[in-house]
């Protein structure tokens, strides 16, 4: 198990895919992946024949095969899905962001390169690699995970599910006319993290740290700086907004 905190500031514990789970998953991708590109490779050579290509439209055959079947697969099934490939989906494991939220393309594309060139094929000695990387990572993260901010965890067993952010009523109004497009995930993520850690903080801390992500999330949204409030309402205001627009 390892704890997330969610883009509602709540901190959640989800179950890591160890490495047995995680290698039963990416065989049967595997053998997935083989029968694509042997039923690929036949039709585009079927074509070419047919056509009587050039002799050198044969190599473009294999690239296209090659980048189709160990890059293409993977990133679409994780974007389509929103993080679970065929052998995840048969094994019960999802990619999910670090803050536990579904990842997107940019999450998979990452992980579809570095898996193809450093995790197992190109660089990987057929998976030598994501295996170690596996082993020295507390969450068990592969090479392309660690690049993307993504881990694997287990979907089978019921997941708590977090209770939604919202904002203070005397900031709803304000908060409804805000396009949070703007703000980072990194700026999102102190904040996630202030917000959670509120309690331990001391006054001084609490306002200094504060007063600093609100100005930052302001300037991000191209907005002035509500006036009277304490951070951790316009904070917690920001992030319900940000919240509700990704769920839409």
């Amino acid at each position: 198990m390892a704890e997330f905190t969610t883009g509602e500031a709540v901190a959640l514990e989800l179950p890591i895919a160890r490495i047995p789970s995680r290698a039963g998953a990416f065989l049967l991708d595997l053998m997935l992946q083989l029968g694509l590109a042997a039923t690929l490779e036949y039709v585009l050579l079927l074509v070419l024949i047919t056509t009587d290509a050039d002799s050198a439209w044969f190599s473009v055959t294999s690239v296209v095969t090659l980048v189709t079947v160990l890059i293409a697969y993977p990133v679409v099934s994780e974007t389509v899905s929103r993080g679970r490939s065929l052998g995840k989906l048969a094994f019960g494991l999802r990619v999910v962001r670090a803050d536990a939220g579904p990842i997107d393309f940019r999450h998979a594309l990452t992980r579809g390169l570095a898996g193809a060139i450093v995790d197992f094929w190109l660089l990987g000695a057929f998976g030598a690699v994501a295996v170690v990387s596996s082993l020295c990572s507390r969450e068990g993260k592969r090479i392309g995970d660690v690049l993307a901010g993504t881990v694997v965890v287990h979907t089978r067993q019921t997941m708590p599910m977090p209770s939604l952010a919202v904002a203070p009523p005397w900031l709803a109004g304000w908060s409804a006319q805000l396009d949070p497009s703007g703000i980072s995930d990194e700026l999102a993520g102190a904040a996630r993290r202030y917000l959670t850690r509120l309690p331990t903080l001391t006054q001084p801390t609490q306002h200094y740290l504060g007063t600093e992500l609100v100005e930052a999330m302001c300037a991000a949204l191209r907005c002035p700086v509500p006036v009277g409030y304490p951070p951790y309402h316009v904070l917690g205001a920001i992030l319900a907004r940000r919240q509700q627009l990704s769920r839409v």
